[in-house]
């Protein structure tokens, strides 16, 4: 189904991904160790608790797309299927719409 992506450009963009996702759990792990001591970081309790919210969201996000890769559906859109190139996944690798559809979602 991503028979408009060549194997290269999978393999790149999974290893993009799969570098987010080490990243961003590295991250949420920091964040969870801080909120078990009580630090806190020098921010508030409410900042610490959007930014586990924010760490999970993104972990969940990639790990998505590592599914839509995995099942073949990854660098289609949503909701017109039409293949999204190769540039756009590579500059926004969570994308799931093609441009025109993502404007459509935009503007409504």
């Amino acid at each position: 189904m991503t028979d408009h992506l060549s194997t290269v450009q999978l393999q790149s963009l999974r290893q993009d991904i799969d570098e987010q996702l080490e990243r961003r759990s590295r991250h949420l792990l920091g964040l969870q160790a801080a909120a078990e001591d009580g630090s806190g970081a020098d921010g508030t309790w409410q900042e610490l608790l959007v930014s586990l919210a924010t760490a999970d969201r993104a972990i969940a996000e990639l790990t998505q797309a590592l599914d839509r890769l995995s099942t073949g559906a990854y660098g289609r859109c949503s909701h017109c299927e039409a293949g999204i190139p190769f540039e756009r996944l590579k500059i926004r690798p969570l994308a799931r719409f093609c441009i025109n559809c993502q404007r459509r979602q935009e503007a409504a």
